[in-house]
Formats: C-alpha cells, sequence, structure tokens
C-alpha cells in the first residue's frame, strides 16, 4: 500500500474550513444522510457521496481509485451493513464479512491518500453483553458479547483496532466514536430486519391505519435502550473533528435509557394505536442493558439536544410523508 503522507497536515482538530473536501461514506444512510444534512446546513461547499451503485466500498481497486480521484481530505465512516436482531442472527457471516471490508478498504485508501482527518463510527454493542452501566469506554474487551449480533460488534472492534494502529504507525490524528441505539428520518423500517424503534414505527402505524386491536413485539420488553436522533449524532461529528485527538474511542449518546416497553407505549401513543401490546417471550431480548457512560463527551463540551418522544413525532413524521420510498 502506498502511504501518502508527503504532503503536511493542515486538517488538526480546530475550526473546519468551509472549503475543505469532506467524504461521507454512507451518505444516503440513517446517519450518513443525517451528517450530509448537518454540514450542508452549516455552509460546507465541497461535500462528496456516492450510494452503493456508483462505488462498492467492499470493492478496494474501486475505492482506492475513488479515493485518488476525489482526493477528500476529511473522511466520516457511516457506511456499514446494519440490521436488527433477526437480520444479526440470520446473516453473521454477511455482517462482519461486508463491515470488514468496507472499513478495511476507506482507512486503507485514506492512508494511501493522504486523508488528513477521519472518524470512524462503531457501535456500542462492541461493548460486553453484561457491562457495568454505564458503559465506559474502558469495557471494551473485558466480557463475551451478546451472541446475537457477535459477528456485527467483532467487525466494529476490528475497526477501532485499526484506527488505534494508524495512529500508532503513522501519527495520524484518526479517531472513533462509539454511537448508542440511532434513529431518525431515512431510517430501515423493515418490522424485522430494522431496528427497534423504526420497527416499532412501521408496526405500530399500520396496526393504527387497520385498527388493530394487538400488536405483537419481541422478547419481554423489560431490556433497557438508550435512543439518540441522528442529527444529534451528525453535530457531536462535526464536534469531534474539531475538538477531540485521542487514541481511545469515545462514547456518543443521551446518558438516559428507557425500557422496550416504554419504547412500545411512547411508539403508540405518537402512532395513535389504542390497542394491547403483547410481549412474544419466546424471541430473543438481546442484551439486558445497554446506557453509555457519556462524561468523556460532556467533559469536552457537547450533549444531545433533541428529546425522545419529539425525535419520535418527527421520525413518524417523516415516515408517514415516505410511504412510497423509504427503507425496507
Amino acid at each position: 500500500m502506498r502511504i501518502g503522507l508527503e504532503q503536511s497536515l493542515s486538517v488538526v482538530p480546530g475550526h473546519l474550513p468551509f472549503d475543505i473536501r469532506i467524504y461521507i461514506a454512507g451518505h444516503r444512510g440513517l446517519v450518513g444522510s443525517a451528517l450530509w444534512r448537518h454540514f450542508s446546513r452549516a455552509g460546507y461547499r465541497h461535500l462528496i457521496g456516492r450510494d452503493s451503485a456508483e462505488l462498492d466500498l467492499r470493492n478496494w481497486g474501486n475505492t482506492l481509485a475513488f479515493f485518488e480521484s476525489t482526493r477528500p481530505q476529511v473522511v466520516i465512516d457511516a457506511a456499514a451493513r446494519t440490521g436488527g436482531i433477526e437480520a444479526n442472527m440470520r446473516q453473521p457471516v454477511d455482517f462482519m464479512s461486508d463491515n470488514l471490508r468496507i472499513q478495511v478498504n476507506l482507512l486503507d485508501a485514506a492512508v494511501a491518500t493522504g486523508v488528513e482527518r477521519f472518524l470512524f463510527l462503531g457501535s456500542s454493542c462492541i461493548y460486553p453483553k453484561f457491562a457495568a452501566q454505564p458503559i465506559s469506554e474502558d469495557a471494551l474487551l473485558t466480557g463475551p458479547l451478546e451472541p446475537t449480533n457477535e459477528a456485527y460488534a467483532v467487525a466494529k472492534i476490528a475497526g477501532i483496532e485499526h484506527v488505534t494502529a494508524i495512529r500508532r504507525q503513522y501519527g495520524l490524528p484518526y479517531i472513533s466514536a462509539m454511537p448508542t441505539n440511532i434513529y431518525g428520518p431515512q431510517d430501515n423500517f423493515h418490522s424485522s430486519n430494522g431496528h427497534v424503534l423504526p420497527a416499532m414505527i412501521r408496526r405500530f402505524h399500520r396496526a393504527a391505519a387497520d385498527g388493530s386491536d394487538c400488536v405483537t413485539c419481541w422478547g419481554t420488553g423489560r431490556p433497557r435502550r438508550e435512543f439518540l436522533h441522528a442529527d444529534d449524532l451528525a453535530d457531536a461529528c462535526h464536534f469531534l473533528l474539531e475538538h477531540y485527538d485521542d487514541d481511545q474511542a469515545v462514547n456518543v449518546g443521551t446518558g438516559v435509557d428507557h425500557s422496550i416497553a416504554e419504547l412500545a407505549q411512547l411508539v403508540a401513543e405518537v402512532c395513535g394505536y389504542r390497542g394491547e401490546i403483547h410481549w412474544d417471550h419466546t424471541k430473543p431480548d438481546g442484551t439486558p442493558r445497554k446506557l453509555l457512560d457519556i462524561r468523556r463527551m460532556t467533559e469536552i463540551g457537547w450533549t444531545a439536544g433533541i428529546p425522545l418522544q419529539g425525535g419520535i413525532k418527527t421520525t413518524h413524521q417523516w415516515f408517514v410523508e415516505h410511504q412510497e420510498d423509504y427503507r425496507t
């Protein structure tokens, strides 16, 4: 691999110039589209994006050629194969293989072409299943993972370690962040393949529209989860690129969690559903609790700003307005 370090670094923690070239990998997805909205509204004029039909990031040659032709100065890796418990259980090889290839190609191409700042987005599922709550960054690799999404988690852990290795070997200010559960416009609203919140929005919306008197949800409803709006995550990513430079990945969340049963009631209320909610105890719950310790983010000056109920309302509104083209 050619290492493109012959040019001096001009992008260090501090204000990102508005004429800088920023490549948002996965810019059509939930997080990527939020990043695109955020940086566009902030006045950045040279955003770079390619969808999967234009550029298959699993292909090394195509990825390197793209970097050589576009020469981004900053890269945010929001490209990933994602899904809920059912999808992760059915396709662990796909989740591991695709995510490993995407992130290795992005990071290697970034180093090879002299990308100056890189933000790798991991996931809170990288932490041990029974980690002490709230989960601090130091909990990484201290215990067994949740089996239902172990393959995805291992791939993300590899990405974090890859970033650390680049910092040590090449001295580049690349960083990693661990977001909690993300939701918002352009999410995957598939009733079984999507993550819990968008899947619930679709399920309860249809139940309300059809006049159903019962909705079935997976598990017991007892697990607790933390949710962060994608627009808040985009704001956090911008903040980190301007204020953070450290070997250790940093948690990004709200510091507040809710039981899945509480979430179901909240989504049902937003969607106008008034029937019963049944819990299928034969289905897995996943990790019992997953609340991130966000003290490092608050100490450097960032906190989330979108309340969960308000975020669910705007996400549901987006879903209603995009019945013909939402992702499934």
